[in-house]
């Protein structure tokens, strides 16, 4: 008899083959050095209209579970929307034998050119290249490799390089929530005066509360640490994030073991930490990891050079790839516009995703240049997205937790 997590994965799977065998889904075997695999791709709703390839963040994310929802209302929107399940990660996790990717053998620009192959494959020369997160640099090299294959690009939380990233990102985050003046930055000096969380744990609350519950709870949960109280809710936070970056996470949804030589060698997701507090990359930080080895491409030489419309997506709660980021970005495009979304955190595209769905369609129909006149109206659009319920629940967590008297079990350990 299979265990419970076996019977999940199978009932996932058998979703993910559903999705990619609706109606002009499909694989295409692409070489993976010594041996072969099938990326699979999803197209839900192909039309006469150019098609928005969409490539969510990670590295690990899966494409065909968890973004079923986005499809259909995409379809919904008129979207001709495709996305690829990324080489190493659920339906093209497993060579053509069945035996698991190497891990060298995924890297970014192998799927970038996977990518290309599905764009062949379905018949589409030209699409709108919608990345977010991590998704912003295969969409970015793409854009490098590939450029005839652009016809606009829409880049949701966007990263460029990882030095010039992680030294803007630092120095925001910071003088945010630590140097600054504000509740929030007194709270952060207070916790970190007395000891009493660790500083790596301290950084991914942070970052956690903030993006998805904002400013005001996130002084209400490090107050009530100081305070004796909110360590239940404390250590589910902590846990919150963690499959993402280490260990086989969750089959179908998110994978981030094979994916590790894009995280840790091309991205430099665990290099340099500086051991100061709120540090990004403290929580990527793992023994035995592929060392950073440099970036695929050099994206501020490449990015003047891109002719293309596009809009940057820039959430104004967003700690992981901060306002600053975003700036660079549209500065270096020349015919690129910023999309400042507030009270939003990290990736439209998970947490705000008809905002996401707006974007993509305006600059599909070559309206990019009205965007930054629409933005505020864009961000007030209703939420969707399944993590946009996390801040809710957070909020809920820090009030159950607060109120419980303070004892042995309730005590930081």
């Amino acid at each position: 008899m299979g265990t419970g997590r076996e019977e999940s994965r199978g009932a996932l799977q058998q979703v993910a083959e559903r999705e990619v065998a609706g109606r002009a889904g499909g694989r295409v075997r692409r070489p993976a050095g010594p041996t072969e695999v099938d990326i699979a791709y999803i197209r839900p709703a192909p039309s006469g209209g150019t098609p928005v390839v969409v490539i969510p963040g990670g590295p690990g994310l899966a494409s065909a579970v968890p973004y079923r929802a986005f499809r259909r209302r995409a379809t919904r929107l008129g979207l001709d929307v495709v996305m690829m399940e990324h080489r190493g990660i659920g339906l093209s996790r497993r060579d053509t034998a069945g035996a698991d990717l190497p891990v060298e053998e995924v890297t970014v620009g192998a799927v970038v050119d996977d990518l290309a192959a599905v764009l062949d494959d379905a018949g589409i020369e030209r699409a709108v290249i919608y990345g977010c997160s991590y998704g912003t640099c295969l969409a970015q090299v793409f854009g490098v490799r590939h450029p005839r294959r652009v016809a606009g690009m829409v880049l949701d939380s966007p990263m460029l390089d990882q030095a010039g990233d992680l030294a803007a990102t630092r120095e925001y985050r910071r003088e945010l929530l630590w140097h600054g003046p504000g509740p929030v930055a007194q709270a952060v000096r207070a916790l970190l005066d007395a000891e009493l969380v660790p500083v790596h744990e301290l950084g991914n609350v942070v970052q956690i509360v903030y993006e998805f519950a904002g400013a005001t709870a996130l002084e209400r949960l490090l107050r009530a640490r100081l305070a004796g109280h909110g360590t239940r809710v404390w250590r589910r936070i902590v846990g919150l994030g963690a499959d993402e970056v280490a260990g086989p996470g969750q089959r179908y949804v998110v994978e981030p073991d094979l994916v590790a030589g894009i995280t840790h060698g091309e991205l430099g997701g665990s290099h340099a930490p500086d051991g100061l507090p709120l540090d990004p990359q403290s929580m990527f930080v793992r023994d035995d990891v592929p060392p950073f080895r440099g970036e695929p491409e050099y994206l501020p030489a490449a990015l003047p050079g891109f002719t293309w419309p596009t809009a940057v997506i820039s959430g104004d709660r967003d700690l992981r790839a901060p306002r600053p980021v975003a700036q660079r970005i549209a500065d270096l495009i020349p015919d690129a516009v910023q999309v400042p979304l507030t009270d939003t955190g990290h990736s439209a595209l998970d947490t705000h995703r008809l905002a996401a769905l707006a974007v993509a369609r305006l600059v599909r129909d070559g309206r990019h240049r009205e965007i930054p006149g629409r933005a505020a109206q864009i961000a007030n659009l209703p939420r969707r997205g399944a993590s946009r319920l996390l801040g809710t629940a957070i909020r809920a967590g820090i009030t159950v937790d607060f109120a419980l008297p303070r004892s042995r079990g309730n005590e930081f350990v």
